[in-house]
C-alpha cells in the first residue's frame, strides 16, 4: 500500500507540478555498442505532462513556464491561434527528449531541434534548454567549438550592416542589448551562447547567428560552464534514444531545409544503428508525418 500511495504521489507530481522536468539534471547511460539495443542505455529523458489553458495565457507564456521553447508547443497546435488558445483546455506539455550522444564534448546544440545540451559527471548527468537561434540568411552553423570567455552584462559589438540601424558600433549593457545578462563567448568570432531582452525569441529563428536562452535558462548554465569548455554544433532533426530497452524516434520540422528527404533520412539511422528488424515502421512512418519532435516509441511488439 505505502508503495502504490508513493507512486500515485510520483505521477501526480508530474502531472501538476508547473517546473517538473524543466531542465534537469537527468540521468543518461549512453549505449555500449554502436548497433543494436543496449538494455541498459538511458538516453530518453523527461515525461509528457498534462496542462489546462487558464483564461488569458498564450502558447508563449506555457512554454516558457514549463521550460520550453515556442517551436516545442506551438508545433502540437498549429491550428490554434498562439495568442489566443481555448480557456479550460488541456494541452500535452513535450517536456521528453532524447539525448545526442555528447561523444567526449560538454556541450551539444542541437539547431535540429532547437534545444542545448550540457553534460556532466563524464556525462551521466545532462541539463537541457531550449534555444533560438540565426534566421534563414544568418543561418546558426555547424562546427566544434571552446568557450573562450564569460561575460556578464556583456556589451554587443554590432555587426556592420546593422550598425546604421542602431546608430553605433557597439551597444552597452542594458535593457535593450540582445545579448541579456550573461554570454559564453565562442571560439567563432563574436558568436556565442547568451540571454536575450526579447524572451518570446526562444525556440523561433531570430538571430543573426547567436544562441539565444530564456533570462532564467542562461543564469542557471552560465556558473555551470567553464572556459575551455567544448562546444559542438549539429543539425540532427531526427533521433534515435533508448529507454528501459525499448526503440524511441523523435522526428522535428526541418527548419533549416537541409534534408532532401526525412522518411529516407530516418531510415538510414535506422539502418545506421542496425535496428531495422527490432522497429514497428508504422510507428517510424507516424512519427516521419507528424514531425513534432515527441519521442515517440517504435519497438517492435514481439508474438
Amino acid at each position: 500500500m505505502q508503495q502504490s500511495v508513493i507512486a500515485l504521489l510520483a505521477i501526480l507530481t508530474i502531472i501538476w507540478s508547473p517546473f517538473a522536468w524543466a531542465a534537469g539534471p537527468y540521468h543518461v547511460r549512453f549505449p555500449s555498442t554502436a548497433t543494436g539495443v543496449d538494455p541498459q542505455a538511458v538516453t530518453v529523458v523527461g515525461a509528457i505532462q498534462r496542462y489546462v489553458i487558464k483564461k488569458g495565457e498564450d502558447l508563449l507564456e506555457v512554454a516558457r513556464k514549463f521550460g520550453l521553447g515556442y517551436n516545442d508547443i506551438g508545433v502540437l497546435y498549429r491550428h490554434w491561434d498562439p495568442f489566443l488558445p481555448p480557456p479550460g483546455a488541456e494541452v500535452s506539455i513535450p517536456t521528453m527528449w532524447i539525448v545526442p550522444n555528447p561523444r567526449g564534448r560538454q556541450l551539444i546544440v542541437n539547431t535540429g531541434e532547437m534545444r542545448l545540451y550540457y553534460y556532466t559527471n563524464n556525462a551521466s548527468q545532462v541539463y537541457t534548454f531550449p534555444i533560438g537561434m540565426g534566421v534563414l540568411d544568418f543561418k546558426t552553423p555547424a562546427g566544434t567549438f571552446r568557450v573562450v570567455e564569460k561575460k556578464v552584462d556583456p556589451a554587443w559589438h554590432i555587426p556592420k550592416s546593422l550598425q546604421a540601424k542602431y546608430g553605433m558600433a557597439v551597444m552597452p549593457s542594458g535593457p535593450d542589448n540582445p545579448l541579456g545578462e550573461y554570454k559564453l563567448t565562442l571560439s567563432w568570432g563574436d558568436y556565442g551562447i547568451h540571454g536575450t531582452h526579447m524572451p518570446w525569441g526562444v525556440g523561433r529563428l531570430v538571430s543573426h547567428g547567436c544562441t539565444r536562452m530564456y533570462p532564467e535558462h542562461i543564469k542557471k548554465l552560465f556558473p555551470l560552464v567553464p572556459v575551455g569548455a567544448s562546444v559542438e554544433y549539429i543539425y540532427e532533426p531526427a533521433k534515435i534514444g533508448f529507454r528501459q530497452g525499448r526503440i524511441y524516434l523523435s522526428v522535428h520540422d526541418d527548419v533549416y531545409m537541409k534534408i532532401r528527404s526525412m522518411l529516407l533520412h530516418v531510415l538510414n539511422l535506422i539502418e545506421e544503428r542496425g535496428l531495422a528488424e527490432q522497429v514497428d515502421m508504422r510507428r517510424v512512418l507516424q512519427a516521419v508525418e507528424e514531425e513534432n519532435g515527441v519521442p515517440l516509441e517504435v519497438t517492435k511488439d514481439r508474438r
